[in-house]
């Protein structure tokens, strides 16, 4: 590896490295923990000619860290809402080089860092360098680096500062890219963070994903490997793509972004209808798309104030096995969204939205009001069937809905049904405005963690409880999906999640994700073994088992596991 001035550092892509993904982040590991400068650049040059291609300017302040600030770009009005010219980075400044133009522009005083994602945008605010740990984390600018390119990069001293480091210069640090990426029509891309798959950050196979497949009715999958992605997700207009992680514990996707650091426009109604310009405050946002499914990782904001994790925009999208983690407004979800095995953390108004939104057997905590539903009466709300609801720091409000500025939600929808309610105020709901003249704060069989009922007399008087009896038709419709989500039946078919493994007690287990629930036919040895009907499976004979699991939407089959008793 390069000297890096008085330090060995070790540096990721590898100096001489071929076949690296082009939306790679560069990485310097140390000894010990670095520190980020505010001073100096980091420049990336195509070794073929010396061009400059990207820099990176640390004297550029990543973004507002207090206050209320105005963006830096203009938004009036957003200029391609359904698609149109895609922006790029060559477009960007400021610290971002035009195509040609050598060196890059300087910033005017009081800019911030940004960037452009997923094309439409005019820009994030971002951190060019972050420190975790012994290593730091350079972000160049999106999609400036090509494929069948060899590409050198320089650092200043400043950029990183204590233990020794003097900076990077020559063109010591080089690495050349693949020569050329999957195809733009490929059913599955995958995404490592390690750098072993076709993309290293969920955004880069993002962009490379068409809008739609090219076969009406075909799905995208991308595949994304256990792995620390730290970066901000931005995509639109995408149609039938799934995103699945490897496991949903070890694949994080996460960024500290919020509204203060991305203040979404003065003066617009942002996300009130489709077309408009989303809040830019999420870790993760899906805007203006349909029949997408998320599936089987964890998405999560680490800064505090209006900070969505995800912000999901569209129709008839499917978010199951999924953990979300934010805090005000943790989860923002317009247009028909299905939830399914989804986590959900806040830190009040968790779940903001305009609806329709069902979700079963979900679990969500909160440490303010759980939501503030803002549909019209063109639509459902939020409804849960078979949820669990865990207050945070002291008695918990299911839903809040005050006047809000003029705004008011006439026709705002709660219902819980079969919920487990856990620390909630005996009132259950608060701040019901004036203006709510049609809400609907309803509940049927809410119980405690002890399974008991709830002692609901002293409810909020304009919430309701619904008699089994007398609203059992009522009842019947909410537990319909479809129902809620006017007219959608939810459909995806079957991810196995985890292939089947033998548990200390001898029984195999197999984990999966379907909508709806997939159902398990066990083989043996090639042959049904019969009853056998779960996702678990009692082993009581040697022999190699596998597992078909199926839905209505189609069917997936294990590998096969050898067990010998």
């Amino acid at each position: 590896m390069p000297a890096a001035g008085a330090l060995a550092v070790e540096l990721l892509p590898r100096a001489g490295a071929t076949g690296v993904n082009p939306d790679t982040p560069l990485r310097l590991v140390f000894d010990s923990p670095p520190v980020p400068g505010t001073r100096g650049q980091v420049r990336i040059y195509d070794a073929a000619d010396d061009r400059l291609v990207d820099t990176l300017d640390l004297s550029i302040p990543a973004g507002p860290a207090t206050g209320r600030t105005a963006p830096r770009a203009p938004y009036l009005p957003h200029p391609y809402p359904y698609g149109g010219p895609r922006r790029t980075n060559a477009d960007t400044k400021p610290g971002t080089p035009t195509p040609g133009v050598d060196p890059a522009p300087v910033a005017a005083p009081g800019e911030y860092q940004l960037t452009i994602i997923g094309g439409f945008t005019e820009g994030f605010h971002f951190h060019p360098v972050i420190v975790r740990g012994t290593t730091a984390l350079v972000t160049p600018h999106h999609n400036l680096l090509a494929y069948g390119k060899t590409y050198y990069v320089q650092v200043d001293p400043g950029v990183l500062a204590g233990d020794g480091f003097q900076g990077i210069a020559g063109k010591d640090w080089r690495f050349t890219t693949k020569r050329e990426g999957p195809a733009r029509d490929a059913a599955l891309v995958t995404v490592s963070a390690a750098g072993d798959g076709d993309f290293s950050t969920v955004q880069g196979a993002l962009d490379h994903v068409p809008d739609q497949p090219a076969q009406p009715g075909k799905r995208t999958t991308i595949f994304v490997k256990n792995g620390d992605y730290e970066e901000i997700v931005y995509f639109r207009n995408k149609r039938n793509l799934t995103i699945v992680g490897e496991d949903r514990g070890k694949v994080r996707i996460h960024y500290a972004n919020n509204e203060v650091f991305n203040p979404h426009p003065l003066n617009v109604a942002t996300n009130e209808r489709p077309g408009t310009f989303p809040s830019r405050r999420a870790a993760f946002m899906a805007d203006n798309v349909q029949d997408i499914a998320l599936v089987n990782l964890t998405i999560e904001t680490t800064a505090k104030g209006q900070a969505e994790g995800l912000l999901l925009n569209g129709e008839r999208n499917i978010v199951t096995h999924v953990t979300v983690r934010g805090s005000g407004d943790a989860l923002q979800t317009n247009g028909s969204a299905y939830y399914s095995h989804f986590s959900l953390v806040g830190d009040g108004d968790t779940i903001l939205g305009r609806g329709p939104a069902w979700f079963r057997d979900c679990d969500i905590a909160s440490k303010g009001a759980f939501m503030w539903i803002r549909n019209t009466g063109a639509n459902h709300g939020n409804v849960f069937v078979g949820c669990r609801f865990t207050a945070l720091g002291g008695p918990g409000e299911i839903a809040r809905l005050p006047d809000n500025k003029g705004r008011n939600y006439p026709h705002a929808e709660a219902v819980l049904i079969d919920a487990t309610l856990d620390g909630i105020s005996p009132a259950g709901w608060a701040d019901v405005g004036a203006g709510a003249t049609h809400a609907k704060f309803w509940e049927f069989n809410s119980r405690g963690p002890d399974g008991k009922p709830v002692d609901t007399s002293a409810r909020h008087p304009r919430s309701r409880q619904l008699d089994a009896t007398r609203d059992a038709a009522v009842i019947a419709q909410y537990r319909d999906p479809a129902w809620v989500l006017g007219g959608w039946q939810p459909a995806l078919a079957p991810v196995i999640l985890a292939q089947p493994v033998v548990g200390q007690d001898g029984t195999l287990t197999v984990r999966a994700a379907g909508v709806p629930e997939p159902s398990y036919r066990w083989y043996r040895d090639g042959k049904a073994v019969a009853g056998a009907s779960a996702a678990t499976l009692s082993v009581r004979a040697p022999g190699r088992y596998s597992v078909e699991v199926s839905n209505g939407s189609g069917r997936a089959v294990s590998a096969p596991v050898a067990v010998g008793l």
